[in-house]
């Protein structure tokens, strides 16, 4: 006997269909505001959740209550994260992501957004002011329409997002392109390698910095290093670092970075942020919930995209308006 599917079935298939097709996006916004995949990723679960259980002959638009219900969670998500980072060991780094299928990260129109020196710059801004710039300036979202999101004034939203470009553009060097980045980092890595401290120096500006993110683990510094000459030592000053240790090349936030593999296990994820002027932030991820998100990444995208027919990396046809979410988001 054969049954046809309920409408209540019907109905959840499409569900699923329009959450999975956006999905990449949802999770690009969530992972901007955050800085962090795996609480990004929690952001989009819940607005799964929500979805599921909203009224949804009475959404105008699912495509913008999606986006207006993962934006205002990850707000509220941000807010407790900067609690919680007051107890965290020495810096703080944001968790990279694989950008190998994606090189925008979320389907995003401008990737900018996503090098982890400007995510690290955006956790000086407001949670507020930080989801208003990643909307504007990386998904290309009106102000009309942002304004609706976070369900501001129209003036409102124009001053946050201008404080923020001009707060940002204080602390932000013009980025190199991805060639001669990779080829900074391959350089450097050389040089640290080799324990070439002067190779090193002729790489780094006066005023570089590292960026240690262990959370107390042992060997990790836990105060920024400063300095040409300091960052160059630090490099070089443990030899048995890097000896027998396997690299491995890695697109990380659209960039080139280094997973560093010791007896099998991936123990150091190693990236930079350069200018025409050379490097001047290198960045040491130690903390291992770091690392293995960063490698259960690696397949979100491609899982993503895939999961639907006819889905496309980036469709956005219908991103428009949010004209309804929920209050509560």
């Amino acid at each position: 006997m054969n049954f046809e599917p309920s409408p209540t079935t019907h109905s959840l298939e499409e569900a699923v269909a329009v959450f999975v097709q956006h999905r990449t996006r949802l999770f690009g916004i969530a992972y901007r505001v955050l800085g962090s995949a795996v609480e990004a990723e929690d952001v989009v679960q819940e607005v799964w959740l929500r979805w599921q259980k909203t009224d949804r002959s009475a959404v105008v638009s699912p495509v913008a209550f999606l986006a207006s219900t993962t934006t205002r969670l990850a707000i509220n998500v941000a807010k407790s994260a900067r609690v919680r980072r007051e107890t965290y060991i020495g810096p703080w780094l944001p968790e990279p992501i694989d950008t190998s299928s994606d090189p925008e990260g979320g389907g995003a129109q401008r990737a900018e957004a996503l090098e982890l020196a400007l995510l690290l710059v955006l956790e000086k801004l407001s949670p507020t002011e930080r989801a208003a710039y990643v909307l504007r300036e990386a998904f290309a979202y009106t102000y009309p329409e942002i304004a609706e999101i976070l369900q501001l004034t129209l003036v409102n939203v124009r001053k946050i997002v201008s404080r923020a470009r001009k707060h940002l553009s204080a602390e932000q060097r013009e980025s190199v392109d991805a060639a001669e980045h990779r080829r900074l980092l391959n350089t450097f890595v050389s040089a640290a390698q080799k324990g070439d401290v002067a190779s090193l120096e002729a790489l780094l500006i006066p005023d570089a910095v590292s960026l240690s993110d262990g959370n107390g683990i042992r060997g990790a510094a836990r105060i920024p290093v400063l300095g040409r000459a300091r960052v160059a030592n630090l490099s070089t000053a443990y030899p048995r670092f890097w000896r027998g240790v396997d690299l491995r090349s890695v697109d990380a936030n659209g960039r080139a970075g280094v997973m560093i593999y010791r007896d099998g296990e991936p123990t150091t994820f190693l990236t930079v942020a350069a200018s025409r002027e050379g490097i001047h932030k290198v960045m040491w991820v130690f903390n291992a919930s770091k690392i293995a998100a960063f490698l259960d990444s690696r397949s979100r995208f491609a899982v993503a995209l895939g999961a639907v027919p006819g889905a496309r990396q980036g469709d956005d046809k219908a991103w428009g308006r949010p004209t309804k979410a929920p209050d509560s988001a």
